[in-house]
């Protein structure tokens, strides 16, 4: 069926409607290609599971704000080169005498990373990658800090020493990484109970469950700009 209408050009009428779909496509594809530019590439450093890393990578895959570009693990025994394999994402395998003599920092440069997340990582940044990245590079620890940091607190030695001491709360804490360990400037701390019958073991899946949740989401904000 063919409609007639008088005194209206149906040519003119069809070009103004693809001009507008043009037009549209434009600014769609400007959109999409201003969303790239904005993508913040994050690097991951990790030494054990890397269940932290994990979550953060998911939790990215469904953000527009930052894509995690890189793993970089430490052992070639570890887990979460196995976890960036199944995920899908660059990883490489840097020793601490790789970090020393500058792999690592090459990788950073390579891969174009603008932001570094450390997440169970026990080797020591240079200071080479620490200025670099000045108040772009992250850390979580295992415990309220200042309580329970510094060199060879990590993973379960936290955990130990946080029911000798009869501590009825312990947590997360996010912060800058420095030159020294643990000394870097707070961004976010997050607490959960300590109860009398707690293990090493029961308590760590505790402040897991706090790293899993609140991590990936000050990240964000971070590599955002939106503050915390």
């Amino acid at each position: 069926m063919i409609f007639r209408c008088k005194g209206i050009n149906i040519s003119c009428l069809k070009q103004i409607f693809l001009q507008i779909n043009v037009v549209s496509l434009h600014n769609f594809i400007y959109v999409v290609h201003e969303m790239e530019v904005v993508m913040k590439r994050i690097a991951i450093l990790a030494s054990g599971e890397g269940t932290n890393a994990e979550r953060i990578v998911r939790y990215f895959a469904e953000r527009q704000t930052a894509e995690v570009a890189l793993v970089i693990a430490s052992r070639a025994a570890a887990g979460v080169v196995k976890r960036a394999a199944a995920l899908g994402v660059p990883c490489r395998v840097v020793v601490p005498d790789g970090f020393a003599s500058g792999e690592a920092f090459s990788l950073l440069k390579e891969y174009g990373i603008d932001f570094v997340v450390l997440a169970g990582f026990l080797s020591r940044i240079p200071d080479g990658i620490v200025r670099a990245y000045a108040g772009r590079i992250v850390n979580i620890h295992p415990s309220l800090l200042p309580k329970f940091g510094g060199k060879g607190m990590y993973g379960m030695h936290v955990h130990r020493a946080v029911l000798e001491a009869g501590e009825k709360v312990s947590g997360i804490t996010v912060q800058y990484v420095n030159e020294r360990y643990d000394e870097g400037d707070y961004i976010f701390q997050a607490g959960c109970p300590v109860f009398s019958d707690d293990t090493p073991e029961t308590l760590a899946a505790r402040v897991h469950q706090l790293e899993y949740r609140y991590y990936p989401v000050i990240i964000e904000r971070l590599v955002s700009g939106a503050g915390v």
